[in-house]
């Protein structure tokens, strides 16, 4: 019986999961690797974390591998790998010239990316010890897959292009920037959503 339960706690979702949790101190070690080779590995290791991020749960979905506490750890996964990025892209900005006249251009949107997925985490916690009204109420929706694509896509070319931004691929650089601000749009365009669902279950509760 303890075997049972075993497998089921490290399904294979759960597995992929834990390898992003623990690829993010190798980030953070490649990222600071100066040259061509440390670019290639950092962005090879985020590639591979959004990859893995729709992965396991497709494989959950589909082979029905769903579990408590995959599903507690794939989102905190998945914001431990986008805010430690973003962290390491405010601190060792691109260097490219728009960055030296506008030192606050990234950190606006990681600013209100990290926010908001701090104030959703606490948001969902409430949410949860309130009842499964206000608990389907703050399930992810289609507007929250958006942000997640564009952010993914955004920090990924970030991070492709640190190594050749001297070169001068402003236009790659500048989508990667804007990318980055659609999804912090998109971020609070869905706590606001979230917000307003919320104060309708709320309304319509009885006193």
């Amino acid at each position: 019986m303890p075997a049972i339960a075993n497998s089921k706690f490290l399904t294979l979702p759960t597995i992929l999961t834990l390898g992003r949790v623990a690829s993010i101190p190798l980030f953070v070690a490649t990222f600071f690797m100066d040259g061509w080779r440390g670019t290639v590995v950092t962005t090879s290791i985020f590639t591979a974390a959004a990859v893995t991020d729709w992965l396991d749960g497709y494989i959950a979905r589909k082979m029905k591998m769903k579990s408590t506490f995959g599903a507690f750890l794939d989102p905190v996964a998945d914001k431990l790998m986008v805010s430690a990025t973003l962290v390491l892209l405010c601190t060792r900005p691109l260097e490219v010239a728009v960055f030296g006249q506008l030192p606050w251009l990234l950190i606006i949107p990681s600013i209100t990316i990290i926010g908001r997925e701090i104030t959703m985490s606490a948001l969902r916690e409430w949410a949860a010890s309130q009842g499964s009204k206000l608990l389907e109420v703050v399930a992810v929706n289609n507007l929250g897959k958006w942000k997640t694509a564009t952010q993914m896509l955004a920090l990924i070319i970030l991070l492709a292009t640190r190594d050749c931004s001297r070169g001068g691929p402003a236009i790659l650089v500048g989508s990667g920037v804007v990318l980055l601000y659609i999804s912090a749009g998109l971020s609070l365009w869905s706590f606001v959503v979230y917000t307003r669902e919320i104060c309708k279950v709320l309304r319509s509760q009885p006193r």
